[in-house]
This record gives C-alpha cells, sequence and structure tokens, in this order.
C-alpha cells in the first residue's frame, strides 16, 4: 500500500483543475480551484510542495536570465488570519526597509473586492523549516500578495514571490487569475 504524502492529500482534496485554451490558441489556461475560489493560470503553472496552511501551491516558471522561477501560495484561514491592514503591514515587513519600494491598492473581482501589495526589494526569503525562523536576505525579488474578500466565506490570501524579472513578466497574469485588473485598481493607504 502506498502513502501518500500530506501535500498530495491536500491537493488533492482542495485542488480541481480543468484545462482551456485562450482565445488566440497561444497560451492553455486550466482553472485550480482552492475552496470558494477558482484560479485560471497557465498551465504552466505546476503544482508545488505545500503545507498544512496552503489550499494550493503553483510554482511560475523563471523568466529568461533569472535563476529560479516565482511561486503562488494560496491560504485561507476559516475566515481568520487578520484583516486587511496587518497582512499588508506583514508583507511589507518580509523585505529589508533598505530599498524597499511598495505600492499598495484595492480594485473588484468577480470573486469579490481585493487588496494588493506589490513590493520589491530584498526579500527575507525563508530557508528551511518554518519553525525554525531562518531567512537569507535575497536581493532583486518582488511580491504581489492580495487579500481577496469573497462574500460570506471569509478573506482568501494569495502570495505571489520571486525574481522581479519573472513576477513582473506575470503580474497582469496573475491579477487576471482570481478576476483583477490593473486598470481599475485605485491607490490605498495602510492605515
Amino acid at each position: 500500500m502506498r502513502i501518500l504524502p500530506i501535500t498530495c492529500i491536500v491537493a488533492l482534496l482542495f485542488a480541481t483543475v480543468t484545462s482551456s485554451v485562450s482565445a488566440d490558441d497561444k497560451v492553455k489556461s486550466k482553472e485550480v480551484e482552492a475552496k470558494d475560489i477558482t484560479l485560471t493560470v497557465p498551465e504552466n503553472w505546476k503544482p508545488g510542495t505545500g503545507s498544512r496552511l496552503r489550499l494550493a501551491t503553483l510554482m511560475v516558471p523563471a523568466a529568461d536570465g533569472d535563476k529560479e522561477g516565482g511561486e503562488l501560495a494560496v491560504y485561507f484561514f476559516g475566515g481568520g488570519g487578520g484583516g486587511v491592514n496587518a497582512n499588508l503591514e506583514r508583507w511589507e515587513g518580509q523585505f529589508s526597509s533598505k530599498g524597499r519600494v511598495s505600492k499598495v491598492a484595492e480594485g473588484k473581482s468577480k470573486q469579490g473586492p481585493y487588496y494588493i501589495i506589490d513590493l520589491t526589494g530584498i526579500y527575507n526569503k525563508p530557508i528551511g523549516p518554518p519553525i525554525q525562523g531562518k531567512k537569507a536576505p535575497t536581493p532583486g525579488y518582488k511580491m504581489l500578495g492580495v487579500v481577496l474578500m469573497v462574500k460570506d466565506k471569509g478573506n482568501y490570501f494569495l502570495k505571489l514571490t520571486g525574481p522581479k524579472k519573472t513576477i513582473e513578466g506575470v503580474a497582469d497574469t496573475f491579477r487576471a487569475s482570481f478576476g483583477g485588473t490593473a486598470k481599475s485598481e485605485k491607490a490605498y493607504e495602510i492605515k
């Protein structure tokens, strides 16, 4: 009898994937369901190693010239997980204040209103098991963190992190994955 790792079981329980092709027949996409939300992402975003706290993890291919790709993590804490501002501040704190560039906006998507933080700079990248709290300062990184507010369900947290060039190259795709668009966003100030 083969025993599956917990990450495989979580992926089987929470993520359902279906494929489709865009109108221009060039970019194949798939739908990834994570509890109450559905993300439409490129087919080449592959499932990654998760944890018991993640509904889904997707690995984003590296852009030309980047040594590594990005990672999209989707979290849901049963309606908890802190408020919008607390999460935006926490994500901002994952980057060194020296040289950090931060922009925050709010928008509306088909799945609910959202708040997005766009961070660039030196990311304090987690190394090893989270319980150890080890981090490595990693320059040239970018993060797009989203608090997606799903009516009657709670807040979902989407965190796309990786080398700046890789994340910039998929920023619009990431927003479109949950129904957002940069054009409709307006500036938001963390209070």
